[in-house]
């Protein structure tokens, strides 16, 4: 049999965390993966299943390789439907006991055949690929993902009315955020900032930055874990891309930077603002692709109902130093090490591992291309004629992201032709419906 993943290794280890994790008092372990339709899916298993969990995987059908964000299906020439299985297998160097959740564990998985070989639609095995892609450079890349939500109570209102990053809602959720904030720390996330934004209701939170694989995993824990701390309180909680039409809306911003040899080279050169001529040319290759990228970063309907001109989202094709309405805003910050650059554009519907690997290739064409920043947007974009926007809609982006021989070689055929099928099934399943059935249809999804 073919494999290409260590199995006896692996449950070597899960009979050794076994031992800790009782003690710890877990009971359950929790396989976490994200869809192409940005929703997490998940299968879990008692502990005393761990061992054979992480030798052999756990089955899980391929057909939410085709799923929407309502639960239907699509197709594509390589699905099967209903017919075939995958394996989840748990990546047990992140396996992290629950916090809010006594008693479980959780650990990001991949999924591989049954033969041990990987599954060619396997968002995250892209994104690791992408990633040994750049490090075959002598290069590495920083990256963290701010995430943004909309508590809201049992009626599904916004649970605060109090101003945008007011006191008023800080004081009256302080015990809410406190449990966020030491069941992240618990789980070991080292978090930056806590504080309330822009939208009714509306929290952030930023880590620090890690690898990129390892990043979108903190990201789907950072949200599971105030998934379930809100749920404790009797709150619900709200990822999506729009939570209230004509609002603000829920961003998933992207930051990231180049680095070789322990250099940050988003600092210290000899370009525009301090930026090496690699970290130039790789937001460069970034910024040529960023229309067929929101397919992979902005990849719903209701993304588009937040990515629009004067509300902080990045609609605009552009980049510039603190510029927080250009996509790309490059961030000096006061020492060597915080600099770096923002994508405004994505959001929290996004899959992290499709996100974060797409812009990596991008980035990594601008390096093979020596491709040049274009000049630099030191204004409100919306106030310039000239101005590009970005794709308007998901059909928008869905074209550019078809023309993107880019995105295709990188994907791979099977990865690259689902995303497709999904997200033209999506834009066809909302293509009638207003836009605050959008927002309706799909506040609770994410």
């Amino acid at each position: 049999m073919t494999t290409t993943y260590p199995r006896a290794e692996r449950a070597a280890q899960a009979r050794e965390l076994g031992a800790q994790l009782t003690a710890a008092g877990i009971d359950g372990v929790v396989f976490g993966w994200v869809d192409n339709a940005g929703l997490t899916r998940v299968k879990s298993v008692p502990l005393a299943q761990l061992a054979h969990a992480a030798e052999y995987g756990v089955g899980a059908v391929p057909v939410f390789d085709v799923s929407l964000v309502d639960d239907s299906f699509t197709t594509t020439p390589s699905s099967t439907g209903p017919v075939g299985d995958l394996r989840l297998v748990p990546d047990l160097d992140r396996l992290t006991p629950l916090a809010a959740q006594p008693g479980w564990a959780w650990a990001p998985a991949d999924r591989y055949a049954q033969d041990g070989t990987p599954h060619p639609g396997c968002q995250r095995l892209f994104a690791r690929r992408v990633t040994e892609a750049v490090e075959r450079r002598g290069l590495s890349v920083r990256a963290g993902i701010e995430i943004e939500w909309v508590v809201a109570d049992a009626a599904g209102a916004p649970a605060t009315a109090g101003p945008a990053y007011g006191m008023t809602r800080f004081v009256e959720h302080s015990d809410y955020l406190r449990e966020v904030l030491r069941a992240l720390t618990a789980q070991g996330s080292a978090v930056l900032q806590l504080h309330p934004e822009y939208a009714a209701g509306q929290f952030e939170v930023s880590v620090a930055a890690e690898g990129p694989v390892e990043a979108a995993d903190t990201t789907m824990l950072v949200r599971h874990t105030i998934r379930a701390v809100s749920a404790r309180n009797g709150l619900r909680v709200s990822f999506a891309p729009v939570f209230t039409e004509g609002s603000i809306g829920n961003g998933g911003h992207l930051h990231l930077s180049l680095w070789r040899a322990g250099l940050n080279l988003a600092h210290g050169g000899p370009g525009r603002h301090g930026l090496h001529p690699e970290a130039e040319q790789f937001l460069a290759g970034v910024l040529a692709e960023l229309p067929a990228l929101l397919a992979l970063g902005a990849p719903g309907v209701a993304s588009y109902l937040r990515l629009v001109p004067s509300h902080f989202a990045g609609a605009y094709r552009c980049w510039g130093l603190e510029n927080r309405e250009a996509a790309l805003r490059l961030i000096t910050g006061s020492t060597a090490g915080q600099a770096n650059a923002e994508l405004k554009c994505f959001d929290a519907a996004a899959n992290p591992y499709l996100a974060i690997g797409g812009v990596l290739a991008a980035g990594l064409a601008g390096l093979d291309t020596g491709l040049p920043l274009p000049p630099e947007t030191t204004s409100d974009p919306a106030a310039l004629d000239a101005a590009e926007r970005l794709p308007a809609s998901l059909p928008e982006a869905v074209d550019a992201y078809e023309k993107s021989a880019l995105l295709r070689q990188a994907l791979g055929p099977e990865l690259y032709e689902t995303v497709l099928a999904v997200r033209r099934a999506e834009a066809e399943l909302y293509a009638m419906h207003t836009d605050a059935d959008v927002i309706e249809a799909v506040r609770w999804r994410y």
